[in-house]
């Protein structure tokens, strides 16, 4: 019987490993959505992964099914409960996720981050630090204020470099 399974990609490499996937036969899903990311000198409307760094696939439970996925370019890891053992995700979360994926609605993905929260830097360069959020670029980017030295400086940072504090 085929699971569906989540995997931990590459950071910013979703569409090449959902496409490696697809080019070895294994049923991969992306769920993406639309958001409008804007430059200095234009806007426009790009797909974004619903979940950075993550995506599904459809297969038997085997070693050698799991072996193949693990070996393709840009796949970190299962998601598991028990390390060794990737946990299954249920069908319906799958379907679930295609009809708002599908639906064109828009989708807020860090409704908790909003201007004035307080948030702590968990991946990069400032791992550690604490600021507050003074504003929110895009979907998944904000400008935080952070003091160092003595000085307050406004970063940009990834909604999923950082957590509230």
């Amino acid at each position: 019987m085929m699971n569906w399974y989540a995997l931990h990609v590459k950071s910013r490499h979703e569409f090449v490993t959902s496409g490696e996937l697809t080019r070895k036969g294994i049923d991969a899903y992306l769920p993406a959505v639309k958001i409008m990311r804007q430059w200095k000198d234009r806007k426009k409307l790009i797909e974004a992964p619903l979940f950075p760094g993550y995506l599904f696939v459809h297969l038997h439970p085997t070693p050698e099914e799991f072996l193949n996925v693990l070996k393709t370019r840009g796949v970190v890891t299962f998601i598991a409960l028990n390390p060794g053992s990737p946990t299954p995700v249920a069908k319906e979360e799958i379907e679930s996720l295609k009809l708002l994926t599908m639906s064109g609605e828009e989708i807020d993905l860090h409704p908790e981050l909003k201007t004035g929260t307080k948030v702590r830097v968990k991946k990069g360069p400032l791992t550690g630090a604490e600021g507050l959020v003074v504003k929110r670029e895009n979907q998944f980017l904000f400008v935080v204020t952070i003091t160092l030295l003595g000085r307050s400086v406004a970063v940009r940072i990834y909604a999923s470099d950082m957590e509230s504090a």
